[in-house]
């Protein structure tokens, strides 16, 4: 018997690998351009403090929602095409033998090669051949709701619990310059490491997260310098 090929490749850690990374870049930028506009606008440490903590819990409580309704959107799609193709293979099974050929047909194999495998996968595992094939889809890897919420919540948390830190024990005069600097230097960290993680470029990845973060952070600063002039 011959033993499985050594060969690994990224593709299986997208569905986990996209809540951590949203979750955490959305917690590090969304936390940061909070308390350095709040910063920007001369509020005390304090209320600053506060006013991060209130967003990290209810941002991290607003990703998780969001990733389970989406993820759970997506998993209803995929199990009704596993329904009806169970279906189609309880009532139409030589249609659905006939339709395995085709596919495999499709791919390059002859006819004859295509049936003979079209017959052993069916006898195998006919749904799991079909929806292959014909959706797509692997049986174990399908959309997973509750991991994908919890996973977004906790690497939000994390993500925002950074600059939150930072703000909070950086001198007053400084604790803009600090905490946009450390925020900085998390996303290029993350770029690095999720462009690492999913085997892709590193240099564009962290390119897109460190611009996006320096941006919504200054026009957070922009606004609330502007709200506390305007109040003061």
């Amino acid at each position: 018997m011959r033993g499985r090929h050594p060969e690994r490749h990224k593709i299986g850690v997208g569905g986990w690998l996209r809540a951590a990374v949203l979750g955490s870049n959305d917690g590090v930028v969304s936390i940061a351009s909070l308390v350095v506009g709040v910063a920007a606008a001369n509020a005390s440490t304090g209320s600053i403090f506060t006013a991060g903590l209130a967003g990290l819990v209810g941002g991290a409580l607003s990703m998780a929602v969001g990733e389970y309704v989406s993820v759970s959107s997506q998993r209803d799609v995929e199990e009704a095409d596993l329904e009806r193709e169970r279906w189609e293979l309880r009532e139409e099974p030589e249609q659905e033998l006939d339709e395995l050929i085709s596919l495999l047909a499709a791919k390059g194999l002859s006819e004859e090669t295509a049936r003979v495998a079209a017959l052993e996968l069916t006898e195998h595992d006919a749904l799991a051949a079909h929806a292959a094939e014909e959706l797509g889809l692997r049986l174990d890897g399908l959309a997973r709701p509750m991991q994908a919420g919890v996973v977004s919540a906790i690497a939000f948390a994390i993500g925002a619990t950074l600059p939150l830190l930072a703000i909070g024990l950086s001198p007053v005069g400084l604790r803009i310059w600090i905490t946009g600097a450390t925020t900085l230097i998390t996303l290029a960290g993350l770029g690095t490491w999720s462009a690492r993680l999913g085997g892709a470029p590193v240099v564009p990845a962290v390119r897109r997260v460190v611009f996006g973060g320096a941006l919504a952070m200054g026009l957070t600063a922009a606004i609330g310098y502007l709200f506390g002039t305007a109040v003061g």
